[in-house]
């Protein structure tokens, strides 16, 4: 299960014990369903202590719940999120950070294969290499999350993983702070991603992921490697596209061997292509006069990272900047549909039979496969961009 919010939680679902997952009560009063933390802490082993340290502290924050139901950061297109993104700070302090922890990036690339400058990327988007690590308090954000009713399951668990970190010296109830989803540090990790994935960087005993760099780097190589990263692999790289060019064909849904991709008149805009044997999807965030990649499978990384397609092309895209990609090429990409247009053609699109999800504005991935679908229906270029003349159509 996957969400668009942050990389961490949607893969609670995966990380969560299943004995949590089925018995996640919520709702009712506060104090309440506190109790039952407490009694499920105990009953799992935790400490006393740490779990009265925890569930003492814990209070309702509504504003986390504002923030959980308002995310228009996933209505921008991908040029307007990646150029808002991707500054000339988040490079040059990019590659100064990778030289002053070359050694530390070295470690994990030996030890997890996973390059310097993707764990960078990561964290230049997450926190502005540590500047900006959010000012929610953590246990209470959890503990909001964890009584609200739209996916106890994926919350609770973390509740407890964060008395797992106050018995380990790692997380104080009182002052530790971070995002609004309960994330923490520098690369913005959930309790239970810190401690299944935690690595001591520094030497000192503790995963502490706010002020150890070397901890926030080695813990996303872990992490990163264990959503399935193949090490030596690309992950994305820009491409132009000739007017042979299958469009119908674009998309995550669809992996095709380089050496097919060629003969449709794709070239590599930096370098060269892969092995002509390596499958890959090609992207075209904003159809087919826009920015253009193949994504490999070390893509779907990225994606288990953080669902939002826009975030995580921006990632590997900035990924391959920080190795030395030049600038995408950004085209000239056809005008896109603004919020109430987008909301108007889910309708349509769902009144047609489409599962397009929520109307919710956002372009997402369902979403994405209905409108190349009705493209190639109307005998258009099926690049899954909608545009006030497909919507017109209608």
């Amino acid at each position: 299960m996957k969400f668009s919010f942050g990389k961490s939680v949607f893969l609670l679902s995966v990380l969560a014990s299943p004995v949590l997952a089925q018995s996640a009560p919520c709702g009712g009063s506060f104090s309440s369903f506190l109790s039952g933390v407490r009694s499920e802490a105990l009953a799992a082993g935790y400490s006393q202590r740490a779990t009265d340290r925890v569930v003492n502290a814990a209070r309702p924050d509504p504003k986390v719940l504002s923030r959980d139901r308002a995310q228009g950061v996933f209505k921008q297109t991908f040029l307007e999120f990646s150029q808002r993104s991707i500054s000339s700070y988040r490079m040059s302090h990019g590659a100064k950070n990778m030289d002053r922890y070359a050694s530390v990036f070295d470690r994990a690339r030996r030890e997890f294969g996973v390059p310097a400058e993707v764990i960078t990327a990561f964290w230049a988007l997450e926190t502005d290499y540590g500047a900006v690590q959010g000012d929610f308090n953590t246990v209470n954000a959890l503990a909001t999350l964890a009584h609200d009713c739209r996916r106890p399951h994926l919350f609770r668990p973390q509740l407890l993983a964060a008395i797992e970190m106050v018995e380990n010296g790692d997380l104080d109830p009182a002052t530790t702070t971070g995002a609004w989803a309960g994330e923490i540090g520098q690369v913005q990790m959930l309790p239970e991603d810190i401690v299944t994935k935690g690595v001591d960087g520094d030497g000192d005993g503790h995963v502490r992921l706010k002020t150890s760099s070397a901890d926030a780097i080695l813990t996303a190589a872990n992490l990163i490697n264990s959503l399935g990263w193949h090490a030596g692999e690309p992950w994305l790289i820009e491409v132009t596209a000739t007017g042979n060019t299958q469009w119908g064909k674009s998309g995550l849904d669809t992996k095709l061997r380089v050496s097919e991709w060629e003969a449709m008149g794709l070239r590599a805009r930096n370098g060269n292509m892969p092995a002509g044997r390596s499958e890959a999807s090609l992207l075209a965030p904003q159809g087919r006069n826009g920015p253009k990649f193949l994504a490999f499978r070390n893509f779907d990384v990225y994606l288990e990272w953080n669902q939002s397609f826009i975030y995580s092309t921006t990632a590997a895209y900035l990924a391959t900047r920080l190795g030395g990609a030049q600038r995408y090429d950004a085209g000239t990409p056809d005008q896109g549909l603004n919020d109430a247009q987008m909301k108007q053609l889910q309708q349509i699109l769902a009144a047609r039979g489409f599962d397009v999800g929520k109307v919710d504005g956002i372009l997402g991935a369902r979403t994405r496969n209905a409108v190349q679908a009705e493209q190639a229906r109307m005998g258009l270029s099926a690049d899954a961009w909608p545009t006030p003349e497909f919507l017109a159509r209608y």
